[in-house]
């Protein structure tokens, strides 16, 4: 439409269980929630999550009873329920809650006391490093929608709901497939698609998973089967020593005087040189011309 600014939607998460810190309980469930109607969103100490928040801008005007503002819709976070720009709340953690941004990002005053359990002592009044938004609680969710619900959804290799979520369609599913809250989890300020916005307010009107097993399924891995062993044509097992090479003897010139199959004793081996070596000088003696051999006294 015409001058009018695309809808955000967002999802805080919130803090049911109590936890004390410094001596103060940091539990915010869905029910603190909806007894103080509107709230400060303080004790963000994330830099990306901060960001996000300085995006969120104040209601405009109500667009059906569970968008809060068309600007910015909010789903709140809580375990037993999560918040929007238009919003939804998350003690088995799932949405169960509608918010409204009542007021835009400013300095979170907390991270300058000291006695605040999200104290920051490098953030200055001067120079404010965190910021906050205050929610204002607008209604709980006809059926509580469970993580575990949209993990099951999520984890699916089917591109179809199941039966009893036929009214989610392809697009639904894909939706929720594609959620920070399913891919990345941790984050504690996420954005929300407008499909994935539009599948959780089906959820959340419709229920229909109660007979689901949304129990987490574990992961097998197949074990790797052992590597056969090849089996050598020369194996090596019964490893048989290299035949010793002969070595010459001493004073022979020549490796011919031997058969390397043959086992000579060390007389043996010194009488054939020794008789080789008598064989070759009479050969070169009687080359000699007659006035150059010796004549025997």
């Amino acid at each position: 439409m015409d001058g009018e600014t695309t809808p955000k939607y967002w999802l805080l998460k919130a803090e049911p269980d109590s936890r004390v810190v410094k001596g103060k309980d940091v539990k915010f469930s869905v029910d603190d929630f909806e007894t103080v109607g509107t709230s400060p969103w303080e004790g963000v100490r994330n830099f990306e999550a901060r960001n996000l928040m300085k995006e969120m801008q104040p209601k405009e005007k109500a667009q059906k009873h569970c968008s809060i503002t068309r600007i910015a819709r909010i789903q709140v976070y809580d375990r037993l329920a999560g918040a929007s720009d238009e919003g939804l709340t998350f003690c088995t953690q799932g949405i169960a809650a509608f918010a409204e941004v009542a007021k835009a990002a400013y300095p979170d005053h907390t991270a300058w006391d000291s006695e605040h359990p999200y104290f920051d002592a490098k953030s200055k009044q001067e120079d404010p490093k965190w910021f906050m938004v205050d929610l204002a609680f607008v209604s709980r969710t006809k059926h509580f929608v469970p993580l575990a619900l949209l993990r099951y959804i999520a984890d699916s290799s089917a591109d179809s709901p199941p039966e009893e979520l036929d009214y989610l369609g392809e697009a639904g599913v894909a939706a929720i497939k594609n959620m920070d809250l399913v891919t990345r989890g941790r984050l504690s300020i996420q954005r929300v698609s407008p499909d994935a916005w539009d599948a959780i307010e089906q959820l959340a009107d419709n229920g229909g998973w109660d007979e689901l097993d949304l129990s987490p399924k574990k992961k097998t891995t197949a074990k790797k089967a052992p590597a056969e062993r090849t089996i050598s044509a020369h194996p090596r097992a019964a490893k048989q020593k290299p035949k010793p090479r002969k070595k010459k003897a001493k004073g022979s010139d020549s490796e011919d005087d031997f058969d390397e199959d043959d086992e000579w004793s060390e007389e043996e081996v010194i009488s054939k040189t020794t008789s080789s070596r008598r064989k070759r000088k009479a050969e070169d003696y009687q080359e000699l011309p007659a006035t150059r051999r010796r004549t025997k006294a």
